[in-house]
């Protein structure tokens, strides 16, 4: 029997998040473990007179494809996948994996290599996204490998990604809605700021912000979601900043990251676990070692680390910033194949500081 929050679900992404209209090009992709989660948004969209397709994913396939695939073949990108993101008028990616560390034995030079090498069609994506032309929205389906990377039960996983959701309630919509205006009022305050400082026991550090535009994220491009982003002005990052939880991306953990900033770049960087991949990773282009994103998590019903950065970077109370491409729409200019989000927790002991006043304390905004 189909857990009736899976349907909500579906509808929630269809109708809110994606908007999805008649004739609409829509693209659904998942693994096959997202079945349920991919035949209701499937069945949603086909009622709301749009023209949905579906992509897949394989147990396996990347993972030979890294192992196996000559040089040529990791940098090479396919005109159909440039054609695509050409014509899709909305996309949804369904996160869900049969194990979340497959990809831990590939050399970190191969990852590079492919993310430099597919750098373009991210990059218009986000251009596409950022003009209000292409749709996208990513979410998570439950299953035991994210369950047992947060240390619960599958079931305990379940109520935990319905809940932060906000699915447990009457009217999901309603409740996002509210979410949205409590964000736009904060973002409004952040978009007069023009530096910010970081100081706390795991931060020491300035950015500047001055005209940029901070994004109120609420459900959506991210579900769920709960954060207000912006794109940090490229060469003003100065001081250095130690990250609270593991850094993970494509399924390498990297635990204890500490990273210097001088005039943008990371000039240090180390790790206690995985230092290596991290500094394969810097060097995936020139624009990986500059921000493109800085961001407060506000989503106080994640209250602790999965390490799923979908829910991980709204953890009500903590800050993240992502390495590499940034978002058009906030005004950043940083390109890179690379996007790796970090988060460093605020919660205790932690203050910022904007226009030479206290903004925020110990995970809470005081305006």
């Amino acid at each position: 029997m189909l857990d009736p929050r899976i349907e909500k679900l579906a509808s929630v992404l269809v109708h809110y998040s994606l908007q999805i209209r008649r004739n609409d090009l829509f693209r659904i992709a998942g693994p096959s473990l997202a079945t349920p989660l991919i035949r209701a948004a499937y069945t949603e969209a086909l009622a709301a007179g749009a023209n949905p397709y579906v992509r897949v994913s394989v147990e396996g396939l990347e993972e030979i494809f890294y192992r196996k695939a000559a040089d040529e073949q990791l940098r090479f990108v396919s005109e159909l996948d440039r054609a695509e993101i050409e014509q899709v008028d909305a996309t949804l990616a369904i996160g869900g994996r049969w194990n979340t560390r497959d990809l831990t034995g590939v050399q970190p030079q191969r990852l590079a290599s492919r993310r430099e090498a597919v750098s373009g069609l991210q990059r218009r994506f986000l251009e596409r996204a950022a003009k209000d032309e292409l749709r996208w929205c990513g979410t998570q389906y439950p299953t035991h490998a994210e369950a047992q990377d947060a240390e619960m039960s599958l079931v305990e996983y379940e109520d935990f990604v319905f809940t932060a959701g906000l699915l447990q309630e009457s009217d999901p919509v309603a409740a996002w809605e509210r979410v949205r205006a409590e964000q736009a009022r904060i973002a409004a305050f952040l978009g007069r700021c023009t530096s910010m400082s970081f100081r706390g026991p795991d931060v020491d550090l300035t950015v500047s912000v001055a005209g940029r535009t901070w994004i109120n994220a609420a459900g959506e491009k991210n579900f769920p979601d709960g954060e207000v982003f912006t794109g940090p002005v490229e060469d003003s990052a100065s001081g250095r900043v130690r990250f609270s939880f593991p850094a993970i991306f494509q399924g390498r953990e990297v635990d204890g990251v500490e990273l210097t900033f001088e005039r943008g770049k990371v000039v240090q960087a180390r790790a206690a676990k995985g230092e290596d991949f991290l500094h394969a990773m810097l060097d995936t282009d020139a624009g990986a070692r500059y921000l493109g994103e800085l961001a407060f998590g506000l989503n106080y019903r994640i209250p602790k680390f999965t390490r799923n950065i979908l829910f991980d970077e709204k953890i009500g109370g903590t800050m993240h910033m992502a390495l590499g491409i940034g978002y058009p729409e906030t005004g950043s200019k940083n390109t890179s194949g690379l996007h790796w989000d970090m988060i460093c927790d605020l919660r205790a002991g932690s203050e910022v500081n904007a226009n030479g006043e206290v903004i925020y304390r110990n995970g809470h905004f005081l305006i």
